[in-house]
């Protein structure tokens, strides 16, 4: 099968990133035919004065993505187009390439971009839907919820509506993918078809084999920003009352502030390793006892929820969107209640002082990473997507010629 990959990567590489590539590369390790679409928001720091101005432009229609795009599609004649991320380079202009050469179109939601300008539901540090449902998201503007611009919010949220009026999301997108059956919910609230949005988590490209070990230490694995709660998660190391290890893996905006509330009190146990290779942080993944997942937003699908259960690790998270999903409570993990540093600590304490029981919720949550994200059954879903679409576009047309 012949399956065009399009993506606006970001200027710093995330969980989204990886599952492209990982997606791409499980493709073509399959024997298909992998065609590239990639914009880059690096192409924006050569832009000049007027790079704020052009950027918003193209959010909204991006001319030069549409033209560079139907050239390709017309030169490759790919089966199905599969959209990631459009923005700010893409945009939605790249759909409408798409149906003028007659190319079917699968468009993965891993964030909630279509619904909120900022794309997390997010604000302030609690969750915020002051957007959804509206047709003109003008919340997300006055509060400047795309990268702390009223500008570039203004921009999302033309685009947003714009394409609402025009039937963009109704029409020129055959299948829409959501990460959960909470984000498909979410999505169908916020107006998207629902017979159009199908539902297949993220999936991992290793595997650990059975677990043979008792963890000897707590892991966070992520990026060290508002979203992933490791303020709260230092809060509660700080209130605990047994001295438990702590690894943290990663690195981000918030890394110095955590180090440094660390270090005034003293919590000599939690150990910052930073941004470590793959292999590595596998390696810590191995020897943990448990994940800990502190998200304060809807997450979409963590990939380090899916590679601690490839590892048969049990994870402890919050009580929120799709990792109450993700995650069974007393089945593949814990849940604590959001934003709640003391009942995280609570969490931790009895986690660390029941191994047995964790370690049953470890060989839990191996079986469900053998029945739900190894690379088959994530291959299995996207030929079955792709499927879908195509024969969506077939009917259409079929429909159109009577």
């Amino acid at each position: 099968m012949k399956v065009l990959i399009a993506h606006n990567a970001y200027q710093q590489r995330g969980g989204e990133d990886a599952v492209v590539a990982a997606e791409a590369r499980l493709l073509e390790e399959r024997g298909h035919r992998v065609i590239f679409y990639r914009r880059f928001n690096d192409e924006l720091r050569d832009g000049g004065p007027f790079a704020a101005i052009s950027a918003g432009i193209e959010t909204i229609w991006a001319e030069n993505s549409y033209r560079a795009l139907k050239q390709l599609l017309l030169q490759e004649r790919p089966e199905v187009a599969h959209f990631h991320n459009t923005v700010p380079l893409i945009s939605p202009a790249a759909y409408y390439a798409c149906s003028d050469v007659g190319v079917p179109v699968v468009q993965t939601l891993h964030n909630y971009r279509l619904l909120c300008p900022g794309g997390q539901f997010l604000r302030n540090g609690q969750v915020c839907e002051s957007c959804l449902a509206r047709s003109v998201p003008w919340p997300g503007v006055a509060h400047a919820c795309y990268r702390g611009s009223r500008l570039a919010t203004a921009a999302v949220s033309a685009m947003l509506t714009l394409h609402r009026v025009k039937g963009t999301w109704q029409g020129k997108v055959d299948v829409y993918v959501a990460l959960s059956e909470f984000a498909r919910n979410k999505f169908i609230e916020g107006g998207l078809p629902a017979e159009r949005i199908v539902v297949k988590p993220n999936s991992v490209d290793f595997d650990c084999g059975e677990r043979t070990v008792t963890g000897e230490y707590a892991l966070f694995i992520g990026r060290h920003s508002e979203e992933k709660g490791l303020r709260i998660l230092i809060e509660a190391w700080r209130r605990r009352r047994e001295q438990i290890p702590l690894r943290i893996v990663g690195d981000g905006p918030l890394r110095r502030e955590v180090e440094r509330e660390a270090e005034r009190h003293g919590m000599v146990g939690i150990s910052f390793l930073g941004q470590l290779p793959p292999g590595e942080t596998q390696e810590q993944m191995r020897g943990a006892r448990f994940l800990l997942y502190p998200s304060i937003w809807y997450e979409g699908f963590p990939l380090a929820v899916a590679e601690a259960f490839a590892c048969g690790v049990p994870v402890v998270c919050s009580r929120l969107g799709s990792l109450e999903e993700i995650v069974q409570d007393r089945g593949t993990g814990l849940h604590f209640h959001a934003g709640d540093p003391e009942d995280l600590a609570s969490k931790v304490e009895w986690a660390w002082a029941h191994p047995a029981e964790m370690e049953e919720m470890g060989r839990a949550a191996r079986l469900e990473y053998e029945s739900k994200y190894t690379p088959e059954r994530n291959h299995e879903a996207l030929l079955q997507i792709y499927e879908r679409a195509a024969c969506s576009v077939k009917c259409a047309t079929r429909q159109y010629a009577q």
